[in-house]
C-alpha cells in the first residue's frame, strides 16, 4: 500500500478517535469552567478590555415584595463589542468575574436578585444593586430597583399534614424441603416446605395539623396611588402586605393539613417448595399478608377573623379567603368587623 494513503487513512482514524475523546471530555466536565472557556462558549473578563457595564432587570424594571427574578449585565469592550452574562443573558460573562452588591435586597453569584417579602423594609427605601469587576475595579454599574404591588399576594397559615406511616416489612420465605428419592426400588419421601413467616402491618398514618384561628387587619393608605394595608396573624406569627387594589389581590389561608397515608403491609413470605421424592414432600404455607396501616385524621380549619377600617370596604373584594379541613371539607365561616383601623406601620 502506498505509504501516503495508508498516512492519509491513519490521520482520519486520529482525527475521529480525537474527537470521541473531546466529545467524551465534555460529557464528563459539561460543568467544568475552565473547559467551557477553553471551548470559547465562555470569557474571563480579565482577558477583556471592558469599558463600561450597564444592567437590568429581563423581567421589567420593577419587583414585588418577596420577588426572585435574573440579572442581565451587559459588558462592552473598546472595540464597541457587547458581551452578556450567562443564565438568563444567554451570554459568555461568568458571573464569577462579577460582583453584585445589593442594597436592601438579597443576590445569589448565579445572577438571581431577591426583593424582601416584607414590605416594611422597603416602603421608603430605595433598593439598588451595584455591579463591579474585580479584574477592572474602575468598572461599575448601578441599577436602581422600583416597588409593584400590583400582584396576586398569599398568606398561608395552614397547618401540616400528618406523617405518612411506615411500610410494614414483608415476610421472610419459607425454606424448601429436602429432596428423596423416587426410584422405586428404593423411594424415599421428600421433605416438607417451611412456612412463610407473616408479613408486617403497615403503620397508622399520623393527623393533620389543625390551622388554629387567624387574623387579617385591613387599612387604605391614601394618596396618589392609594394602596391597602394588611397585616395577618396566626400560629404565632404576623405577615405584612401592601396591595395595588388595580391588579393586586390577597389569598389567605386557613386550611387543616391532610392526614398521612397509611403504610403499606408487608407481603407475607412465600411456603417453601416440598422436595421431590417418593411421596414428594408438602410445600409450606405462605404467610399472611400484613394490614394496609390507616390514613391520619384530617386537621381542622381555622377560623378567619376580618377586622377592616371603613375606608378599605370597598376593596374587601380583593380578599380571597380559603378555610378547609384536611378532607377539603368546608371549615368555619370567617367573621368580619368594621372598626377604625390606623396605618399599621
Amino acid at each position: 500500500m502506498d505509504e501516503r494513503v495508508r498516512g492519509s487513512g491513519w490521520n482520519r482514524v486520529a482525527a475521529a478517535a480525537g474527537a470521541v475523546l473531546l466529545a467524551a471530555l465534555v460529557l464528563m466536565l459539561g460543568g467544568c469552567t475552565s473547559l467551557r472557556v477553553w471551548m470559547g462558549s465562555r470569557v474571563r473578563l480579565e482577558k477583556v478590555p471592558v469599558e463600561r457595564m450597564e444592567a437590568w432587570l429581563p423581567q421589567g424594571p420593577a419587583m414585588y415584595p418577596g420577588q426572585t427574578t435574573p440579572l442581565v449585565v451587559a459588558v462592552t469592550d473598546t472595540a464597541g463589542k457587547i458581551l452578556l452574562t450567562e443564565g438568563a443573558g444567554n451570554g459568555k460573562v461568568l458571573w464569577d468575574d462579577l460582583v453584585v452588591t445589593p442594597a436592601l435586597m438579597a443576590a445569589n453569584r448565579k445572577g438571581m436578585v431577591t426583593m424582601p417579602a416584607d414590605p416594611r423594609v422597603t416602603d421608603t427605601a430605595f433598593p439598588s444593586l451595584t455591579v463591579t469587576a474585580p479584574s477592572h475595579p474602575w468598572i461599575f454599574t448601578k441599577l436602581d430597583v422600583f416597588l409593584r404591588y400590583d400582584h396576586d399576594f398569599a398568606a398561608n397559615f395552614s397547618g401540616r399534614n400528618g406523617r405518612s406511616g411506615m411500610d410494614g416489612s414483608n415476610g421472610i420465605d419459607g425454606t424448601s424441603g429436602m429432596s428423596g428419592s423416587t426410584d422405586l426400588e428404593n423411594p424415599s419421601p421428600g421433605g416438607d416446605g417451611s412456612d412463610g413467616t407473616d408479613g408486617g402491618d403497615g403503620d397508622d398514618g399520623g393527623a393533620g395539623e389543625d390551622a388554629g384561628p387567624v387574623r387579617v387587619l385591613l387599612t387604605l393608605r391614601s394618596g396618589g396611588n392609594p394602596l391597602l394595608q394588611a397585616e395577618v396573624s396566626g400560629k404565632g406569627r404576623d405577615e405584612y402586605f401592601l396591595v395595588d387594589p388595580v391588579g393586586g389581590s390577597l389569598t389567605v389561608k386557613a386550611e387543616g393539613g391532610s392526614g398521612g397515608a397509611g403504610g403499606r403491609g408487608g407481603r407475607g413470605g412465600r411456603g417453601g417448595s416440598g422436595g421431590s421424592g417418593w411421596p414428594s414432600g408438602s410445600s409450606g404455607r405462605d404467610g399472611r399478608d400484613g394490614r394496609d396501616g390507616f390514613p391520619g385524621a384530617p386537621g381542622k380549619g381555622g377560623r378567619i377573623t376580618v377586622v377592616y377600617d371603613p375606608a378599605a370596604r370597598p376593596y374587601l373584594s380583593l380578599l380571597t379567603l380559603s378555610s378547609r379541613d384536611g378532607n377539603g371539607r368546608k371549615g368555619p365561616d370567617p367573621v368580619f368587623t368594621e372598626q377604625a383601623v390606623p396605618p399599621l406601620w
